[in-house]
């Protein structure tokens, strides 16, 4: 039985990036399942497309196999990879950090550059294409892992798992007065705000549900927001437009505007430049 596909891109639906490349997958075999997991990556953000996979890879089969393209170094000297990890599945990219919380948080097993010699989709007059690898290499090649016509050695050579590239993951502070984090994404639909702080954290010392937290929130060390949050598991806990703290799906400490959009309507962003602080 064929595995599933899950892709993800920054390529949005805007052209027709994403049905080349999943008319590659059904020339290759008919009967794989394509799942959409996301194509509105921000353009070029390899952190997201890590966080991105971090968020769902768990929850699907574990022998699925994961395709994500956010590729800015399309046609470098970047490896075009795919890794096996512990649980079985495969995720199929470049190796240019979008690996990064998976091996933290799930572990990678074994990781194999894609021969092109061999993995690489020939005959259309796209052998002298060097800009479009998620058809031409990423699709391509996890077509033929999916459904069965090469097996993952086939994929091409093992190299070894200190030599994949990661990014700089932040971690959480824990002082005599405060814990300190990053907003590490966003929910862009909601503009909720996620930290890189484990709820356990906030729990092992001394900030509960129902507590009214001081937060300050930092751009650039310039303070944009203060204020006394309560800290709750649940959204109709709270009062509409209210900010609050609450628990998030990943068991991170996360804030949100309720029956709003606390990105927009308080002009705030994400990632390492974006400090909050707990104050206990």
């Amino acid at each position: 039985m064929p595995k599933l596909l899950v892709f993800q891109t920054d390529f949005t639906y805007a052209e027709g990036a994403v049905a080349a490349m999943y008319g590659v997958v059904k020339s290759v075999d008919r009967d794989l399942q394509i799942i959409d997991a996301t194509h509105q990556i921000p353009q070029y953000d390899i952190y997201s497309a890590s966080y991105r996979l971090y968020q769902y890879v768990p929850f699907w089969p574990s022998d699925t196999v994961f395709v994500s393209v956010v590729d800015p170094g399309v046609g470098t000297s970047r490896k075009a990879c795919v890794a096996r990890l512990k649980n079985g599945a495969f995720v199929v990219t470049p190796d240019n950090g979008t690996l990064t919380h998976l091996e933290k948080y799930f572990g990678i097993d074994e990781i194999r550059q894609i021969d092109e010699k061999v993995n690489r989709l020939h005959g259309h007059d796209n052998d002298e294409v060097a800009v479009f690898h998620g058809r031409d290499l990423f699709g391509y090649c996890a077509a033929r892992l999916a459904s069965g016509i090469i097996s993952y050695e086939e994929v091409g050579p093992r190299y070894d798992l200190s030599e994949i590239r990661r990014l700089e993951l932040k971690q959480p502070e824990v002082k005599e007065d405060r814990i300190e984090g990053i907003f590490e994404i966003m929910d862009p639909n909601f503009g909720n705000l996620w930290t890189n702080i484990p709820v356990s954290l906030f729990l092992e010392n001394g900030l509960n549900y129902g507590d009214q937290i001081e937060t300050v929130i930092y751009h650039h060390d310039e303070e944009v927001f203060r204020r006394k949050l309560y800290f709750y598991k649940t959204f109709s806990l709270a009062e509409d437009h209210s900010v609050m703290i609450y628990h998030n799906e990943l068991n991170k400490i996360a804030l949100a505007e309720v029956v709003g959009n606390l990105a927009s309507d308080y002009n705030l962003g994400y990632g390492p430049d974006y400090r909050v602080v707990f104050v206990r």
